[in-house]
Formats: C-alpha cells, sequence, structure tokens
C-alpha cells in the first residue's frame, strides 16, 4: 500500500468511528443566527441566508458574530478558504467569551502563496491565557471547495474535527490543577484580515494585494449546543450524547496517527519556547 493510500484508509476509517459519535445538529440561516460586525459591506449574506461571504483588500477585512452564546455544544461549519496566492491573510474562525479573563478555543487558517498548504492553527485560552497552539498542514485543498470544521466542547474536553476527523483533544484535567473553560459563555466569530507582518513564513511572505479582494466563503452553519441567555443556560433535550462523549481508547489512538501525519507544530514539544518545562497537560495522557 503506498503513503496516500494509507494516509486516505486512516482518514476513512477515523471518519466512519466519528461521525457516530455525537446526535443530530440543528441549522439556522446566517441571517437569522449572524450579525456582520465590520467590514463597511465587505461581508456579505446570500442565497436567503444560506450562504455568508467575507472578503479582504488594501482598506479592511471583515468579519461576523453569531447572536447566541453557547455553554458547551457541537459546532460545525463549512468553509472554502481564500483561493490562489492567498499569503498574508487569515481566515479566524473561533469561539471566544467576553472580558480580560477570556476563554477561547481558535480555528485559524494560514494563507500560502498559491501551491503550498494552509497552515491550520489551533489554540485553547482559559482565563485570557493561551499558549496552546498546535498547527497542521490540511490532506486536501481548503480552497477547492467547502470542508466542515467543528469544535465538541463539553465537560470533559474539547475535540476539534475536520470532516469529522478528530485531530485534536484537550481534555478537562482540573483535578490535575489545570484550567478549564467551563463556566464563560462563548460566542462563534469569525474574520478574514491582513496578518502578513507574521502569518506566512513568519512574515516574510507579504500580502500581493493585486489578488484582492481576497474572499473565504461558509454555508451550513449547525449548532446542537446550550445556549445561555441572561446568565441562564438551556440545553437541548434530544442531545445528552455530545454532552457526555468521550472518545474511546481506538479514537485516540487513529486521531494520533494522524497528528504524526499532518502536525507541524506542537506546544507541547517547543522546549525553546518553555525552556522552564513545557505546561503540565503535556506530560498527562
Amino acid at each position: 500500500m503506498d503513503r496516500s493510500t494509507f494516509i486516505l484508509s486512516i482518514l476513512l476509517t477515523l471518519t466512519a468511528t466519528t461521525t457516530t459519535f455525537f446526535s443530530p445538529v440543528y441549522a439556522g440561516t446566517f441571517d437569522m443566527e449572524f450579525d456582520i460586525t465590520w467590514g463597511d459591506g465587505r461581508g456579505k449574506v446570500l442565497n436567503n441566508g444560506e450562504l455568508l461571504t467575507l472578503s479582504l483588500d488594501r482598506a479592511s477585512g471583515s468579519g461576523f458574530q453569531s447572536k447566541k452564546e453557547y455553554l458547551f455544544g457541537k459546532i460545525d461549519m463549512q468553509l472554502k478558504l481564500v483561493p490562489g496566492n492567498s499569503a498574508g491573510t487569515v481566515t479566524a474562525y473561533y469561539l471566544k467569551s467576553k472580558g480580560d479573563t477570556w476563554d477561547e478555543i481558535d480555528f485559524e487558517f494560514l494563507g500560502n502563496l498559491t501551491g503550498d498548504p494552509y497552515v491550520m492553527h489551533t489554540n485553547v485560552y482559559n482565563q485570557g491565557k493561551g499558549d496552546r497552539e498546535q498547527q497542521f498542514n490540511l490532506w486536501f485543498d481548503p480552497t477547492a471547495d467547502f470542508h466542515t470544521y467543528s469544535v465538541l466542547w463539553n465537560p470533559h474536553h474539547i475535540v476539534f474535527l475536520v470532516d469529522g476527523i478528530a485531530i485534536r483533544q484537550f481534555k478537562n484535567l482540573e483535578h490535575r490543577g489545570i484550567q478549564y473553560p467551563k463556566l464563560q459563555p462563548m460566542r462563534l466569530y469569525s474574520s478574514l484580515w491582513n496578518a502578513d507582518q507574521w502569518a506566512t513564513r513568519g512574515g516574510l511572505v507579504k500580502t500581493d494585494w493585486s489578488n484582492a479582494p481576497f474572499t473565504a466563503s461558509y454555508r451550513n452553519f449547525r449548532a446542537d449546543a446550550c445556549v445561555s441567555f441572561a446568565g441562564k443556560s438551556s440545553c437541548p433535550a434530544s442531545s445528552p450524547r455530545w454532552f457526555t462523549q468521550k472518545l474511546d481508547l481506538t479514537a485516540e489512538d487513529k486521531m494520533r496517527v494522524v497528528q504524526s501525519k499532518f502536525m507541524v507544530y506542537n506546544y507541547c514539544t517547543d522546549t525553546k519556547r518553555f525552556p522552564q518545562g513545557v505546561p503540565k497537560e503535556c506530560n498527562i495522557h
């Protein structure tokens, strides 16, 4: 079996395993579920609320946020990223709470020169502190079609998924003295913006504005989640499984195989960054 066939077999097997984990999700149109919050018309809701696009030019990027706040849930969104030479651009897609000691669960997609892979950046913040980055090269072209990027967030763990494949897990290890986001409701945000001072090859490759406007597209938002309003959280009665679901040992093993093939940065192995020792959770299995 050649390498590409081997990787495809891993992903197909893992997809079959993970997509059975979670209960059905519920969708809303973009005009019902989101507000475009900045960009002076560069964010657009199209096709009767079924499609949303963000664009970036030399003058400004754009962004949106969910009308609702969530406290635990399974969040899915399909994205098609900026095609062609996207160097210098960042498409951010994340959950975040309010205030100076915020919690946050991040996907960020760092653009690159035509033909080079996008870097998918992930991070988890607790009480305003992040520094838990893991980065991946995707095994497909994320600009050619829509792909589903998901967050499962429950009291046991946070799982990042791509097309139903678990790529990263951040466990609740409060019993070991490690903070876990569980008290602050979060909104879902996305933005497309210029970050050519750091985004591509550490800032060596700058944005080529002759390719502007840059555009990212969104569809098929679904949230099976506990909605927080006025300090109270209401959970769907039909969704007990995602609230308690954990990855079994087989799924965790398969996730580690995917990480071994596609992870390009892991804060847990960056001893130069953490000369006094990597964060505590890195040594707990």
